[in-house]
């Protein structure tokens, strides 16, 4: 905003029908920064709306963390998940990844315990008898995935054939039960067993 062209009265605002006006002085908080004809400092209420942005974060962050919140909102997924993934597709790759950015920056305690998590249900599902060329072949197919991901625009994948954790089977983190596809074809399968594996 050019301060110049400002009016440098509340009055003169007013007279000439100009949303701001510009004094040059600070106001009773100390901020030198253009005002509001009908309201206050312009830097007054971006620290205003910064509070009340955190106040709403922290309640919403404790609304979906009760129980019954969550089960509602598992429902409704389930209703319409055929719609969020087609929603999902609509979604810019950049807006995404942004999203995805800012979560993790708010998130960085349940990103670490997830992470934690996941390295903790490889590493047991895992057997000592692998060879290194069998762990190469499984470092291989994450990087085929994330090529996948770059040159096509969608989102690929390292899917367990059979689900590492399962009402029906727990399967093993080896080269044969694993294969790259989709993030929309894993999540609909979910931790389903939905096909034999193939030996590679």
């Amino acid at each position: 905003m050019d301060t110049t062209k400002l009016p440098t009265t509340r009055k003169e605002a007013q007279a000439t029908g100009s949303k701001y006006y510009f004094t040059g002085e600070a106001c009773k908080y100390g901020h030198i920064a253009p005002r509001k004809t009908k309201g206050a400092c312009l830097m007054c209420l971006e620290e205003e709306w910064k509070k009340a942005a955190t106040t709403r974060a922290a309640y919403f962050a404790a609304y979906n963390r009760r129980e019954n919140v969550k089960d509602r909102k598992n429902d409704w997924y389930t209703d319409n998940r055929e719609q969020v993934i087609a929603a999902s597709k609509t979604t810019p790759l950049h807006k995404k990844a942004q999203y995805k950015r800012d979560w993790k920056e708010r998130n960085g305690v349940w990103v670490r315990a997830d992470t934690k998590n996941r390295r903790r249900k490889h590493r047991d599902a895992t057997p000592p008898w692998l060879t290194p060329a069998q762990k190469a072949t499984m470092r291989e197919m994450y990087k085929i995935a994330i090529t996948m991901t770059q040159t096509t625009g969608e989102q690929y994948v390292v899917d367990h054939i059979v689900p590492l954790r399962s009402e029906e089977v727990c399967g093993l983190h080896v080269p044969w039960n694993l294969r790259v596809i989709t993030q929309e074809e894993n999540l609909k399968k979910s931790n389903k067993l939905l096909a034999p594996p193939e030996k590679m």
